[in-house]
């Protein structure tokens, strides 16, 4: 099942007796811990009520007496499991051994006072496990996939709802543009934010700009939409301003080099009928990371990108054996890219 349908379950009080989550949006595996630990436990109970364990470090063993141990006070105790190894393809230590097969048996009959809940960072289960097709047929498997745009959009509006703020379109789209995808970083700021907003304020573009610093990579995305949109002065305040708070030139160059690349797949896997989900999972960028991307593509043309990576690759030799200095060299690629325009 998705994220989405899990936390309308616990919404709606139904929880499984055991979950294998899955996926790499680490925010959303937090949240879901956090949320199943406000249903089942009182916060000055929770230390008896919640138990981790890490499969590379405690044997299946260790971790299924504990799930099978009633719990001590508490009418439910939940045992939070990080695994790469039962579950996924990861490989299993020597010092640690497993036995699955006890694991498959618990799941066939769990116990009624535990949550026995498995964490897999990894984007997909190992299905030619047994356990992972047990977990599935019991319909227990969780994927805590990064959200597509629109939901990542409409997450934020409601993470400033619940505050008692109003967030306007502009200003989320500004606030993506500065912090990136990352969902505990979008957290924070929207909460600073909302913080700057007071009661039942309305969270600008402005405001967005003023207050929340953006990163070298997303300064990298603006980069390339000026020089898409042949506006040098742009171009050139942003270099440096990166170059202002230290950031090295032949670092800002790799970060071109991405971007461009993914422009490029993106373009060729738009027209091989793939779709920004698709992509994502291809690319290995977050949903919302693709929908900038093909917007930015559209301004290039395939031959063009294809030139702009092998001179890019021309001059990272260049700058790396020391026949051009790099500030220089980088400065210059952008002043020529730039007067060229996107798509010749």
């Amino acid at each position: 099942m998705e994220a989405r349908q899990v936390f309308r379950e616990l919404r709606e009080g139904k929880i499984r007796p055991f979950y294998v989550g899955f996926g790499t949006e680490s925010y959303l595996m937090n949240e879901f811990a956090d949320r199943l630990m406000e249903q089942l436990t009182e916060p000055e109970h929770r230390d008896m009520a919640i138990v981790r364990f890490d499969t590379a470090e405690s044997p299946l063993d260790m971790i299924l007496d504990e799930a099978e141990t009633l719990p001590f006070l508490v009418p439910r105790k939940i045992v939070l499991v990080r695994d790469s190894v039962l579950f996924a393809s990861g490989k299993e230590s020597s010092r640690i051994e497993h036995r699955p097969e006890r694991l498959a048996a618990y799941l066939a009959q769990p116990m009624d006072t535990t949550v026995l809940v498995f964490f897999v960072p990894h984007e997909k289960l190992d299905e030619r496990k047994k356990l992972v097709k047990s977990a599935k047929s019991a319909d227990s498997t969780v994927n805590f996939a990064p959200l597509p745009a629109e939901e990542l959009v409409n997450w934020v509006a409601r993470r400033a709802e619940k505050q008692g703020r109003r967030m306007e379109p502009s200003a989320i789209e500004e606030l993506l543009r500065r912090a990136g995808t990352d969902m505990h970083v979008l957290a924070s700021e929207t909460d600073k934010l909302c913080l700057h907003a007071g009661a039942e304020g309305t969270v600008t573009a402005e405001a967005v700009s003023a207050l929340v610093t953006m990163a070298a990579e997303q300064n990298v995305f603006r980069l390339t939409e000026e020089l898409a949109a042949l506006r040098i002065e742009q171009v050139l305040a942003l270099y440096y301003d990166l170059l202002k708070q230290r950031e090295e030139p032949i670092k800002l160059m790799a970060l071109l080099v991405r971007q461009f690349r993914n422009m490029l797949f993106v373009k060729e896997l738009g027209e091989q009928g793939y779709s920004p989900q698709q992509m994502a999972g291809q690319l290995g960028l977050h949903p919302y990371a693709v929908k900038v991307t093909a917007d930015q593509a559209r301004k290039f043309t395939v031959d063009r990108l294809a030139r702009l990576l092998s001179e890019l690759a021309e001059l990272d030799f260049a700058m790396k054996t020391g026949q051009v200095e790099k500030t220089l060299g980088l400065e210059l690629f952008l002043l020529r890219t730039a007067s060229a325009g996107a798509g010749k």
